[in-house]
């Protein structure tokens, strides 16, 4: 057990036990009485040290029924790779193109595993997206809100909110409709079908705690932050085409950048 004060080492002989596999996904924690009698030290310890485990996504607190081991949730691994992936696969066949998206790629899961939802509205350029998409204020745009999820749990992976240029994408009216969802390729095949490729795409990742709405979606633990990742696409003729933001949760996304090097 680890030296500190009495809750982190509580937390952390729990920790361990869990990681061991004494205490399995599903498994009720003693009581918290018990568990004070074990380890010779008031509630309120008891309490913070299962707030922490909590926070970390370790435990669950079910009301009215107790602390229970969490079962691991499916690990979304983002990487700066994935573009030039999505952009690589948008001039191969369509059937090739729907067998796998960006989501599966990045948790290793099938098609057959998701659950795929996509809402459309068409709403005005307030402010900020104005200044985002590098639009007047008032512009038409194309409100896309997606969520993908494991069929085996009710949480999405993230909470994304994407925005197109009505006038750059109207002249195919299938990009309008979200029936036609999950597009095959993503959003770079979209784009292409219009004539617009891609030639960037910037990403700036922030990290806050979540909004209560967000917490209760994503089914947070208390204490756990989420990324919030802001996408920017700009096509060759130095357009912002598309701009989404992701809402990533801190439980169950890992960021991977990988940046080659010039030699020498």
């Amino acid at each position: 057990m680890v030296t500190g004060k009495a809750y982190e080492r509580i937390a952390d002989d729990l920790r361990q036990s869990i990681r061991a596999g004494e205490l399995e996904p599903g498994d009720k924690l003693p009581a918290e009485t018990k568990l004070a009698k074990r380890y010779s030290k008031g509630l309120p310890t008891v309490r913070q040290a299962l707030a922490q485990l909590q926070a970390e996504g370790l435990i669950e607190k079910q009301h009215g029924r107790g602390n229970f081991v969490r079962k691991p949730r499916r690990l979304v691994v983002r990487t700066n790779e994935r573009h030039q992936w999505e952009k690589d696969r948008v001039q191969v066949e369509a059937e090739e193109r729907g067998s796998t998206g960006a989501t599966e790629r990045d948790t290793g899961l099938t098609m057959d595993d998701l659950v795929f939802s996509a809402a459309y509205t068409e709403v005005k350029a307030d402010g900020a997206l104005a200044k985002v998409l590098r639009v007047p204020v008032g512009t038409k745009l194309v409100e896309r809100v997606y969520r993908t999820r494991h069929r085996d749990e009710h949480a999405p992976f993230n909470l994304v909110r994407s925005y197109l240029i009505h006038e750059l994408v109207a002249s195919n009216p299938d990009l309008l409709d979200d029936t036609k969802e999950p597009w095959p390729g993503g959003t770079q095949s979209q784009l292409h079908t219009v004539g617009i490729e891609v030639d960037r795409v910037e990403e700036r990742i922030t990290a806050r705690p979540p909004t209560f709405e967000e917490a209760e979606e994503l089914e947070l633990s208390v204490g756990v932050a989420v990324m919030v990742l802001q996408k920017t696409s700009i096509d060759t003729d130095d357009r912002v085409v598309d701009w989404s933001e992701v809402i990533l949760p801190g439980d169950r996304t890992e960021a991977l950048f990988t940046t080659q090097l010039t030699r020498w």
